[in-house]
């Protein structure tokens, strides 16, 4: 890995979380959460957002997937603000739109240290293989609140709950290479007030 990296371990009576991250990768990702659709959507995740990632997660799954999907987001956005530093020169907005089939997905972005989410996404069924549905917004719930990101995901159609889920994590993937990728005009921080 090279580039703006982190490597963040979280370790709770529930989940032993290991994630490496680089900013300033190539989309070569390892994911090994237990959760085979958690895995390939963070495979996705850093191919299409040109992140370099490493993920190791044991988790009480015999409980169910929850435990596991929220401590991942958590210690994912942990690695993100920990691998911007101080957010000089990046471009801090980031948006895309992402079609899967028949559905599209939404995304944009805000790197301003104020957290916040809006998901509106609609699932049809309880699970999509190992993980609860429900689970997707807690996912970027903890992304956003733990990176200190503005973070807006709108699915406005869409039928076939695989592809809604994959349409979100590419169209975040693409807007967050766009927020954290550097313009050599901005001076510091884009920021009237000096900070992020």
């Amino acid at each position: 890995m090279s580039g703006r990296i982190s490597e963040i371990k979280r370790k709770t009576a529930e989940t032993d979380i290991l994630l490496k991250i680089s900013l300033d990768g190539a989309g070569n990702a390892s994911a090994d959460t237990g959760i085979g659709f958690l895995d390939h959507m963070l495979i996705l995740l850093a191919r299409h957002g040109f992140l370099d990632l490493e993920v190791s997660a044991n988790g009480d799954l015999k409980v169910d997937s929850h435990h596991t999907v929220e401590d991942v987001g958590i210690v994912l956005g942990q690695a993100i603000k920990e691998a911007l530093g101080d957010k000089s020169g990046i471009k801090r907005y980031g948006n895309s739109r992402v079609p899967m089939d028949e559905a599209l997905a939404a995304v944009d972005l805000d790197i301003s240290g104020r957290a916040f989410l809006v998901f509106n996404a609609v699932f049809t069924n309880d699970n999509i293989g190992e993980i609860q549905t429900q689970m997707f917004e807690e996912f970027f719930r903890a992304v956003a609140f733990n990176s200190g990101m503005t973070l807006h995901i709108n699915v406005p159609y869409g039928k076939n709950d695989h592809h809604i889920a994959e349409a979100i994590f590419k169209a975040f993937a693409k807007a967050l290479d766009i927020a954290v990728s550097k313009d050599a005009r901005i001076d510091g921080v884009l920021s009237t007030k000096g900070s992020l």
